[in-house]
């Protein structure tokens, strides 16, 4: 079990819910009935003293149905990351406020992270967000380069897939922040396609040629020669997926980029 916001958030939400039935079963009926024995006229003041709900009751009642739903929100349906980084440049931005669908590869429990229904496998070319394997505790985001029983080699910054060069395309000097003298270039994986970045000047020491075994994926940064992925801690356990990233609802690190919000993540 991982102690991360989840966790806690899971505690707050029993904590205050146990709270609000204690108070329906036992604490209520108490109250009502000191303010039945109480009389109307000579203890009218005393009766409304009585029958107040303790604060800890108040605030438990109040605060319980908004974390239950952001709870169940960002259990079941989609929850938000920033992107801390530059190992995914160009397609997302250190200060990215992303969205993850969290049953795009099935519904797990929260907490648990223990999956209860299949809905859907990753694919290559999906950007996901994992629990780094080295520490759970940690969680990174890259994209899925490698299926199960896949061979991947990665020679002389090209990307090999199944013993096929995966396509790729120059499209000129990189332009954009974070990352300077790097060349951009459009990759396809899969149909839709996307950028990835490769410094020239920097030598490749991440070479080498990997069988990745059932049930776990291997993964790559798009910024190929400032990421740390698949190619040096290996491939990432299906059990270790948290969920697929599909949009940017937000951006800021030095200032504000309204342009990137709603951009769909591809």
């Amino acid at each position: 079990m991982i102690l991360d916001f989840s966790f806690y958030l899971f505690i707050a939400v029993v904590f205050t819910g146990l709270v609000w039935l204690i108070d329906i079963w036992i604490l209520a009926p108490k109250r009502n009935e000191v303010i039945q024995a109480t009389s109307q006229i000579h203890q009218g003041v005393e009766v409304s003293r009585k029958g107040s709900e303790p604060v800890i009751v108040e605030y438990s009642k109040s605060f319980f149905p908004v974390l239950l739903i952001v709870f169940l929100l960002r259990g079941f349906i989609v929850e938000p990351f920033r992107i801390p980084s530059g190992s995914m440049l160009p397609s997302l931005y250190i200060g990215d406020f992303i969205l993850v669908n969290k049953f795009a590869y099935g519904i797990k429990l929260p907490v648990l992270n223990k999956k209860i229904f299949e809905l859907g496998e990753p694919e290559r070319g999906d950007i996901v967000v994992f629990r780094y394997p080295r520490d759970p505790n940690l969680d990174y985001i890259k994209r899925v380069i490698g299926l199960p029983g896949d061979h991947i080699a990665y020679y002389n910054k090209v990307l090999y897939v199944n013993d096929k060069p995966v396509e790729r395309k120059f499209i000129g000097q990189y332009k954009g922040p974070g990352q300077t003298f790097a060349n951009e270039y459009s990759e396809k994986l899969n149909e839709t396609g996307h950028s990835m970045l490769l410094l020239p000047a920097k030598p490749n020491n991440l070479q080498g040629e990997y069988i990745v075994p059932e049930g776990m994926y291997f993964v790559m940064g798009d910024n190929r020669d400032n990421s740390n992925d698949s190619r040096v801690w290996g491939p990432v356990p299906e059990d270790n997926l948290l969920g697929k990233a599909f949009m940017i609802w937000m951006h800021y690190s030095d200032e504000w980029h309204l342009d990137r919000i709603g951009t769909i993540i591809k």
